[in-house]
This record gives C-alpha cells, sequence and structure tokens, in this order.
C-alpha cells in the first residue's frame, strides 16, 4: 500500500516512529508530508497535504499525528472522502477498518505511548473493511 504519513510538532517523533515502522517492518510505500522538525507548524495545513492525497487517490490511506489525534481527526473528517478515525487502541483501530473503512488514522503523541501507537498501527494496516451492512451505513454519511 501506499501511505502518506503527516504530523504537526506535537507529533512530530512519533510520526518519525511509524514512519520508519511502515515503511520498513510492514513494507509499505510510505510518503512523508511533513512537519519535519518540533519547530510550530499548523495542524490543518498538514492535514490538507495528507488528505489531499487520500482523496485524489494517490496513496491508500493516511497516517496524521498531533499532541492528542483531536484537532487533526476534526481537521481530516472535513474532506468528503475522508473517514478520520482517532484511535487509542489496538480494539478502536480494527474496528474503525472492520466496520468504517476508515481510510486516515489518527493518533496523539501526548496521549499514548509509542508500543501502543506501533500496535494500533500494526492493525489498522492489516484489517479489511467487512462491506456489507457496514457499506450501508457509511453511504448514510451523505445523509447527515
Amino acid at each position: 500500500m501506499k501511505i502518506a504519513i503527516g504530523a504537526d510538532h506535537g507529533g512530530f517523533h512519533l510520526k518519525e516512529l511509524l514512519r520508519l515502522l511502515v515503511a520498513g517492518e510492514l513494507r509499505h510505500e510510505v510518503q512523508d508530508m511533513g512537519c519535519y522538525s518540533t519547530a510550530p507548524v499548523n495542524y490543518p495545513d498538514l492535514t490538507r497535504l495528507v488528505c489531499e492525497k487520500v482523496e485524489n487517490g494517490t496513496v491508500d490511506r493516511g497516517i496524521l499525528i498531533c499532541g492528542t489525534g483531536l484537532g487533526m481527526s476534526m481537521a481530516a473528517n472535513r474532506y468528503d472522502h475522508v473517514r478520520a478515525a482517532l484511535c487509542h487502541d489496538h480494539y478502536t483501530a480494527r474496528m474503525s477498518r472492520e466496520h468504517n473503512n476508515a481510510n486516515v488514522l489518527c493518533l496523539g503523541e501526548r496521549v499514548i505511548g509509542s508500543g501502543v501507537a506501533e500496535d494500533i498501527v500494526r492493525t489498522w494496516l492489516a484489517v479489511e473493511f467487512s462491506g456489507g451492512r457496514h457499506q450501508d451505513r457509511i453511504d448514510l454519511y451523505s445523509k447527515c
């Protein structure tokens, strides 16, 4: 898979760790959209860079990281074809893919540890969407 990854300054260190995991051990193609240091940046700018790639099909999925994951998830879900999920554990990661077909994963560096984050990413990239009644529900999103 092709994965776009981005973070603001609050998620920079976790992004670096997860970028290496996804490209190395998990053997996916990674497009690092920034940021590239802990210097302050605006998270909506990084969200846009990742979500536009997901929307136009340049990548299969995106990963966004900020301090809590909240800002990134709120900004990402403003894009029409993005289903961003803020995950804090293995179960929410699995369900976000299996039932909700999430195509953007949001994480909070200041909320979860690196080991939990790695487990979430492994799960999120491995689990497939169940379809069926879950697709019927996703189709209703446009009516919200």
